[in-house]
């Protein structure tokens, strides 16, 4: 298997919604492609964390520092217009 085919299927196998045949196919693969198995852990880490739901506050200098980013970035696209965007 190769890893374009690994990440075509990656959806469906965190999923758990594919065949044993092609589960087996893609946990083989797993197994000895390292790119994809960071790939594919980090998926799963970022599905839990999502799933979770829990609200983390964020210091207010950092939420002051994003916001700011946040207002100025948006401010730029403005002013570069639509070619800029």
């Amino acid at each position: 298997m190769k890893c374009s085919e690994f990440l075509q299927e990656l959806t469906d196998y965190l999923d758990g919604v594919i065949d044993a045949n092609t589960k087996a196919e893609l946990e083989e693969h797993l197994s000895w492609c390292h790119n994809c198995y960071v790939v594919c852990d980090t998926t799963k880490k970022t599905i839990e964390i999502y799933r979770d739901s829990h609200l983390y506050e964020l210091p207010e200098d950092l939420r002051g520092r994003l916001r700011s980013a946040i207002v100025s970035k948006c401010q730029a696209r403005k002013k570069a217009g639509p070619e800029g965007a």
